[in-house]
């Protein structure tokens, strides 16, 4: 079955790092588009970085650029998120997802939640201040 789980996640104080894991089941990275979405209580689920097989970058929110990094290793079909210098801001339930057998991140817009079709469970991040 196609399946994506997330971890990683964990309590951390500001000004720290942490690395999340997504891997994917199912299907291969042949052709590709992860995701990595984030929801904070309260608040609108909201793109964090997207990377696929054809695209020739990531994508990042303006929020994390420069401090979230998202990669791949195509051979453990799993993708990563990792993130420095948190902030309490960044504090949220962490989700990868998947548009599945299609090779680049959604156009026009790779935040919008809707064009992904396969969902992991979540990772919870907590930054402390």
């Amino acid at each position: 079955e196609l399946q994506l789980v997330e971890s990683g996640g964990g309590l951390v104080q500001a000004g720290g790092s942490l690395r999340l894991s997504c891997a994917a089941s199912g299907f291969t990275f042949d052709d590709y588009a992860i995701g990595w979405f984030r929801q904070a209580p309260g608040k609108k689920r909201e793109g964090v970085s997207c990377i696929s097989s054809s695209d020739d970058r990531p994508y990042y929110a303006d929020s994390v650029s420069g401090r979230f990094t998202i990669s791949s290793d195509n051979a453990k079909n799993t993708v990563y998120l990792q993130m420095n210098s948190l902030k309490p801001e960044d504090t949220a339930i962490y989700y990868c997802a998947s548009v599945v057998a299609v090779s680049a991140c959604p156009t026009p817009d790779w935040k919008y939640v809707l064009s992904y079709d396969l969902w992991g469970q979540g990772t919870q991040v907590t930054v402390s201040s």
